[in-house]
């Protein structure tokens, strides 16, 4: 019977992470390296642990009850773990148990010290490291003082930061084991950490060595600054010594102890150039052997490197594949999507058949591979200016890449360049007509395709998406309808550049666009105001709303005084824009009519801050503006030489933005529209498969591409495992924040924007709409919880067009995603916001409640002193 609870860390190997945990699976299979040396060890295995979990008193109540705590409420998981601690420290190791553990001391010498470590069944896993979070006990002298230990590595599966980070990582605490590694204690001259990818860049090229006297406690505990080399191809290309003053080293009583570190020694380097790339060399072995990077601990003792352990490096975003061998470059389709969340395998197909343009996906996102356009220089030039033009990050950081010797292999100069991206295209006339022609076609065409699908189920249902979506792109792609936004577009750059040329005037545009025609996300949001304007007469409607807990209050407001029209008004409102929704290029994600409760924040918000009649009033509030800046710049035009041309020129430019650039918005709008008829007839289709067993839950194909599900309709079969998997992805992915470029070395480059003309201390940003006001910021980065004020100032990571409805209720915008042309920017601009985007790290610089100051015209915002 004892044999089950010890196995030899030579026993073992990555394919035992159930029996030994991850850590020990992995020391397992680095001892089996050729060329790495491991410390002698054992593993006391999870059949231990439950043996002990059975005999803890209550445990099941227990931990029951700790599954259903609020992650946030720390103080009742601090309270509960420590309970959970104290039982299992408390429960004496069984006589065979106790036996098996000192016998395999014995064959190590049990006089030696060593060190206890915790390995968990959730640690070191490709998706989720858990590093630090359960507990190490370094120079344990004595089987006794080793039993203890094992028990206290035991109860710390539960301490509290390990059992916060399962319950936000969706891991069940009963699922979770501990094994226990018991190895003889290394005394290093020094030690460190060593990661294969270089963890600032993610770069895959670059190893990142840090390095200290004594044990590497000093560290990994923050107690020192580190020398940190960068290693490439078996060379130092970077380093920095730090100085070092102190070390831990081993007592003689067991346990640890600090000491200072001698002056003259504090600032040499603990190791040798020679030992930093043989380190390196050694790091590379392991990462081919576990086939991905790893972050290693290292010790070096008498001259040579021992491997204490390696993990997974799980916050390096994954590279697209690619067969090219070549250096490639990868452009994020989120940024310009202004969706830079994980999408699911559904939504990621129907995004790439939807498109044109061939798109590699990685980490749940989808990026196009420009190389070939940045080796050409018939094409380079015009992908710089548009990308430069709209997102100047993104522009900065392919410059970078371009100034690098040798990344980019140039292909030879035509002689001819060809059509440049983002060209202008041909002028057409200003036309109203051609505007509500094409929108015309497109809603007779959204109309068609929801009749016929209608009678289709089963692989009909699917043949028939697979032929619709040829209509939608023939819609999207139309070139009459690329025409007429991309000539409001250009337009709107002309006028900001002429009239700043003629008249200083920056960012003219801005004011100009306000309350233009046809725009159908700008009109939703004030659409919502109306739809307040409807409840806010009935005082028991508005408090039902108050408190909806389900998606079935609709059914239930005709029961209330004024129930009956406000059911009404939100329908209407659904039946027009239901289709929307926060991430709503993936076709996976819940839409409002899908989950309605998501807008009642939105509508209570309208009316508490809004008088009846706020939408009507603020559109033509809007357009008086416009109007009114548009006489003025006439006005002044015309009494400059030449005067009357430019105005007749600014007049010509300003009539064809107002009456194309609303327009602007409608083929996403179109394209979501029909996004939302697939997606009805397929959750039907998914609720087939359930009741005839093929799939556990509806939500289930969400997990599958388009093709894929194809073959599941049409064999009714799943691989249930195939599913479990990606949802394990999924749910990793959306840990990870995808650069807006990155190359196939795995490098993530953000881009700067190289301005020296700013205040101390300024955020720098895009300027996207014009204008400079303060106020309260509110960090919002979900719809649902918006809880907007008067005078606020939005602060979110990025906006589509599901925001749009908070826009009415705030005074200024600011984002950390976001372009001159996208949708944040166009609706701010119509509703005159203030707007700064493209901030990095915008919601964590800024705190939720502070005082700031948007320069929408300048492109920067201030924190303003408490």
């Amino acid at each position: 019977m004892s044999e089950q609870y010890v196995l030899g860390l030579h026993e073992v190997n990555e394919t035992q992470v159930a029996v030994v945990g991850g850590k020990a699976a992995h020391l397992g299979g680095l001892s089996r390296i050729e060329g790495i040396r491991v410390p002698a060890g054992f593993c006391v295995t999870t059949d231990a642990f439950r043996r002990i979990m059975a005999e803890a008193p209550s445990i099941d109540d227990r931990l029951d009850q700790l599954s259903r705590l609020n992650p946030d409420d720390r103080e009742a998981i601090r309270t509960l773990s420590a309970e959970i601690r104290r039982t299992i420290e408390a429960v004496v190791l069984p006589d065979d148990m106790a036996a098996a553990i000192t016998r395999a001391l014995a064959q190590l010498g049990e006089q030696a010290a060593y060190a206890v470590r915790s390995s968990a069944t959730a640690e070191d896993l490709p998706t989720a490291s858990f590093a630090g979070q359960q507990d190490t006990y370094l120079n344990v002298v004595g089987p006794a003082a080793i039993l203890q230990h094992v028990s206290r590595c035991w109860a710390s599966l539960f301490t509290e930061r390990a059992v916060t980070y399962r319950q936000r990582n969706g891991i069940d605490h009963p699922t979770v084991h501990m094994a226990v590694i018991v190895q003889q204690m290394v005394f290093s001259h020094a030690a460190g950490i060593l990661f294969t990818a270089d963890p600032v860049t993610s770069n895959r090229r670059v190893a990142s060595v840090e390095a200290s006297f004594g044990l590497g406690e000093a560290l990994v505990s923050g107690l020192v600054n580190p020398d940190v080399y960068k290693v490439r191809d078996g060379e130092i290309v970077a380093r920095a010594v730090g100085a070092k003053q102190l070390a831990v080293h081993a007592s003689p009583a067991g346990g640890t102890q600090e000491q200072a570190i001698d002056p003259e020694r504090q600032d040499q380097p603990a190791l040798t150039d020679a030992q930093v790339v043989r380190l390196a060399q050694l790091g590379r072995r392991i990462e081919a052997h576990f086939g991905r990077p790893q972050d290693i601990e290292w010790c070096l003792v008498d001259g040579d490197f021992q491997i204490v352990q390696s993990r997974p490096i799980t916050t390096l975003f994954p590279i697209p594949e690619s067969g090219d061998r070549e250096n490639r470059v990868y452009l994020s389709v989120g940024h310009q999507q202004m969706m830079t969340d994980p999408m699911k395998p559904l939504g990621l197909s129907f995004w790439q058949m939807t498109t044109p343009a061939p798109m590699a996906e990685a980490g749940g996102r989808l990026f196009v591979d420009v190389t070939q356009r940045l080796a050409s220089p018939a094409s380079r030039a015009g992908l710089l200016e548009l990308v430069g033009r709209s997102d100047p990050l993104t522009g900065d950081a392919l410059q970078t890449i371009l100034e690098r010797d040798g990344f980019i292999r140039p292909l030879p100069d035509e002689g001819q360049p060809g059509p440049q991206v983002g060209a202008a295209p041909a002028p057409i006339e200003t036309d109203p007509s051609i505007v509500t022609e094409l929108i015309g076609r497109s809603e007779a065409s959204v109309a068609a395709s929801k009749r016929d699908i209608r009678m289709k189920s089963g692989e009909a249902l699917l043949d028939f998406i697979r032929m619709d979506i040829q209509e939608l792109r023939r819609i999207l792609f139309d070139p009459q309808s690329h025409q007429v936004f991309m000539s409001a577009m250009e337009a709107t750059w002309w006028l900001n550049e002429q009239l700043e040329a003629w008249l200083g005037e920056k960012n003219a545009a801005d004011t100009l666009t306000q309350s233009v025609p046809h725009n159908v996300t700008s009109e939703m949001g004030l659409a919502l105001l109306d739809v307040a304007d409807v409840i806010r007469p009935y005082p028991d409607v508005v408090a039902f709303l108050q408190h909806v807990e389900d998606e079935g209050f609709l059914d239930e407001l005709p029961k209330l005084a004024g129930g009956r029209e406000a059911r009404d008004a939100i329908e209407a409102w659904l039946d027009k824009y239901g289709m929307r929704c926060a991430g709503e290029i993936d076709i996976t994600r819940p839409r409002w009519s899908e989950c309605p409760s998501t807008l009642l924040p939105i509508i209570l918000g309208n009316i508490k801050n809004f008088e009846p009649g706020a939408g009507e009033r603020r559109f033509e509030q809007g357009r008086q503006e416009a109007w009114k800046k548009e006489q003025e710049l006439l006005e002044r035009l015309r009494a400059l030489p030449d005067g009357e041309r430019k105005a007749e020129e600014t007049k010509r430019m300003i009539d064809r933005v107002r009456t194309f650039i609303g327009y602007r918005e409608y083929p996403k709008y179109g394209m979501i529209s029909r996004y939302f008829v697939y997606k009805r007839a397929l959750m039907e289709e998914a609720e087939r498969l359930v009741q005839a067993h093929v799939l556990r839950e509806k939500e289930d194909i969400l997990y599958l591409t388009f093709e894929e599900l194809h073959d599941v309709v049409r064999t009714n079969r799943v691989d249930d495992q195939l599913i479990g998997r990606r949802k394990d992805a999924f749910r990793s992915y959306q840990a990870l924040t995808p650069p807006r470029v990155l190359t196939s070395d795995g490098e993530a480059i953000t881009g700067k924007y190289r301005r020296d003309d700013l205040p101390a201390g300024a955020l720098i940003g895009l300027p996207v709409s014009a204008g400079t006001i303060e106020g309260r910021a509110r960090v919002i980065l979900e719809l649902a919880r918006a809880d907007l004020e008067p005078g606020d100032i939005l602060v979110t990571a990025h906006t589509d067009p599901s925001w749009t409805p908070l826009f009415v209720a705030i005074a200024g915008l600011v984002t950390e995603v976001g372009g001159l042309m996208t949708h944040g920017a166009v609706i701010a601009r119509e509703y005159g916001l203030p707007a700064v985007v493209g901030v990095v790290d915008a919601t964590r610089l800024i705190r939720d409640g502070q005082r700031i100051r948007v320069h929408g015209t300048d492109g920067y915002v201030e924190i303003l002193p408490d």
